[in-house]
Parts: structure tokens; C-alpha cells; sequence
């Protein structure tokens, strides 16, 4: 009787033991998921795109891992719990590498500003040495609503940039940027051949 009594708690030891073994880590799921948030919340889909979707992606592979552990009898998430370290370790890189990245981009910006408007003078003064020709008037009326346009990104790029959309601005500067940039060489290519 004692032996049946002994093996009975024995049995029922060993399944607790074993189903303890088998539960989904469930804080380290949260402390990943609320890393996670923290990124994104800091703007780190903005500023690290692609190392933030490595990070959900990574997070979605360690989510298909548990719910196929849990479909076991006795599910083991010994190898789950060390993804889930490693993705939280990366997401909390990528929230402290957010504050450099927002600097490094800021910066850009206030140079590419100051570009621009350096362009922009020099492609105004340009504009009143273009040739005049028959079709060179509508070219340079062409010209100077691209101007207007361009100027008016800058001004725009300025305003994101005072609220803190680093990012943002920084898109709109490069393309008003790269507009500047064309029509300088263009006009200097009318100036040129007219010299010629």
C-alpha cells in the first residue's frame, strides 16, 4: 500500500514537473514585446527600418516556435527562450542607437539646407545669363517655377526638421536637393554652348 501511495505522488510529482517544464515563457514574451514597443515608440521604424523589421520578423519566428511547442504533449522552449534573448537584446540596441542616428540625420539635414540655398542663389544669378533665344524665355519660365517649387521644399523641410521629423526632412531636402542640382547644370550647360 505504502509502495502505491509512494508511486502515485511520485507519477504526479514527475507530471507537474514536466507540464512546469513545458509553459511558454510568457514574461520574456512580454519584456520582447514591450522592447519592441519601446523602438517603435522612439522611432526606430523610421531611422533603422531594416534592422526594425529583422527584429519583428524575428519576433514572429519565435511566436510560430511556441505555439508549435504548444501543440506538444510536453513542449521544451529552451531553444525559444534564447531567441527570445537575442531579440530583445537587439531591440533594446536598436533603442539606444536611436539617439545617434536621430543626430547623425539632423545633422545631414542642416548641411544639405545650407547647400541648397547656396545653390539656389548661385542658380538664380545663372538664370540672368541664360539665353534668351526664341524658346529660351519659356525654358527659363520653366525654370523658375522649379525654383519657386524647390524653394519652396526647403522651406517645408525646414518646418519638419524644428518639430523633430528629422527623417521626413531629410527626404524632402535630397529631393529639393537633387532639383537644385539639375538645373545648375543645366543652365550652366545653356550658358556654355551660348559662349561657344
Amino acid at each position: 500500500m505504502k509502495n502505491k501511495v509512494f508511486m502515485g505522488l511520485a507519477t504526479l510529482l514527475m507530471i507537474a514537473f514536466l507540464v512546469g517544464c513545458g509553459k511558454a515563457p510568457q514574461d520574456q514574451i512580454d519584456a520582447v514585446n514591450d522592447s519592441i514597443e519601446a523602438a517603435k515608440a522612439a522611432e526606430a521604424d523610421l531611422y533603422f527600418p531594416t534592422e526594425f523589421a529583422v527584429v519583428q520578423d524575428q519576433m514572429d519566428a519565435v511566436m510560430v516556435d511556441i505555439e508549435a511547442q504548444k501543440s506538444k504533449l510536453f513542449g521544451k522552449y529552451d531553444a525559444v527562450k534564447m531567441k527570445l534573448d537575442s531579440t530583445l537584446a537587439l531591440a533594446n540596441q536598436l533603442t539606444a542607437n536611436i539617439a545617434a542616428k536621430k543626430e547623425e540625420v539632423k545633422k545631414e539635414v542642416e548641411a544639405l539646407i545650407t547647400e541648397i540655398k547656396t545653390v539656389i542663389k548661385e542658380n538664380k544669378t545663372l538664370i540672368t545669363k541664360a539665353p534668351r533665344g526664341k524658346e529660351g524665355q519659356a525654358v527659363i519660365d520653366q525654370i523658375e517655377t522649379e525654383m519657386d517649387t524647390i524653394e519652396g521644399s526647403v522651406v517645408e523641410a525646414q518646418d519638419l526638421y524644428d518639430k523633430g521629423a528629422f527623417m521626413d526632412a531629410l527626404n524632402k531636402t535630397k529631393a529639393a536637393s537633387e532639383g537644385a542640382t539639375g538645373i545648375n547644370t543645366e543652365l550652366k550647360e545653356a550658358i556654355a554652348k551660348v559662349r561657344r
